[in-house]
Parts: C-alpha cells; sequence; structure tokens
C-alpha cells in the first residue's frame, strides 16, 4: 500500500498486514487475499479509538484480491464500547461501511493472531495478522 502523504504520525501507527486464513476454497490459506490496515494501536495492539478520530484520514485500508486491489478508509462506527464497529469504507461514503471487522475492538493485531472480516457479500472470513510493523 503506498503511503498516504502524511505529517508526522505518532509512533502508534502501524501497517497491519492480514493473510487469508485456511478456508474451504484455500485449504493452506492464501498469502494473495488479504488486507493491509495503517491503523494506531494501543498498548495492548488494540486499534485506539482516540487516536483514530484525531488521524482519521491517515487510517486507511488496502484489500487485495489476487489481481485486484481496493483501497479506502477505516471507520469507527458508533454504538459504546461494547457495540462500537470497525468497518471499511470504499467508495467514500462515511455513512456506509462496505465491510466490517467481527469485534475488532476486542482483538489484539499482532502476528499470529486471527480476525474474521465479514465482506460485501455478508460472508464472514478468517484472516491472520502476519505481519505488525511502523506506519511512520
Amino acid at each position: 500500500m503506498n503511503k498516504p502523504a502524511m505529517t508526522q504520525l505518532p509512533h502508534a501507527f502501524k501497517r497491519i498486514r492480514l493473510e487469508l486464513a485456511r478456508s474451504k476454497e484455500f485449504p493452506t490459506g492464501s498469502a494473495n487475499h488479504g488486507y493491509e490496515l495503517v491503523a494506531p494501536l494501543d498498548a495492548n495492539a488494540h486499534i485506539d479509538p482516540s487516536l483514530w478520530r484525531t488521524h482519521r484520514d491517515n487510517c486507511r485500508v488496502r484489500r487485495f484480491r489476487g489481481d485486484e486491489e481496493e483501497i479506502g478508509h477505516l471507520l469507527h462506527k458508533r454504538g459504546g464500547p461494547e457495540h462500537a464497529q470497525w468497518a471499511f469504507d470504499y467508495n467514500g461514503k462515511a455513512e456506509y461501511d462496505d465491510e466490517s471487522g467481527y469485534r475488532f475492538g476486542a482483538h489484539a493485531f499482532r502476528a499470529g493472531e486471527y480476525v474474521s472480516i465479514r465482506d460485501e457479500a455478508g460472508e464472514m472470513h478468517t484472516f491472520r495478522v502476519v505481519s505488525v510493523t511502523s506506519a511512520t
């Protein structure tokens, strides 16, 4: 993913690579299907909503599926700490999310962990966190 034009971002901003975990269609997973996120992580490796709020334009997502690629933004939908939801928007309409992370607020984004994402068709897929590096 190309780095978005940034001024100085806090050190908490990370580049997180997710790759498709084992599934019926991909029994060994797929490094060619996944996401790269640029997002702030707190000390527990959770996405930090406060830093997201102050730097939301820099919180990006790149979805890749084989030769296809789409760039969008990471959204945080309200609903209180228990019900807040992280989503991806590729069409630039913040009121509509194209895909959503399942319980992203509760998951640690560390290499080797697993997260689930509901795609635009409403299907849930599991992804493995393969790397977390500095985005600055």
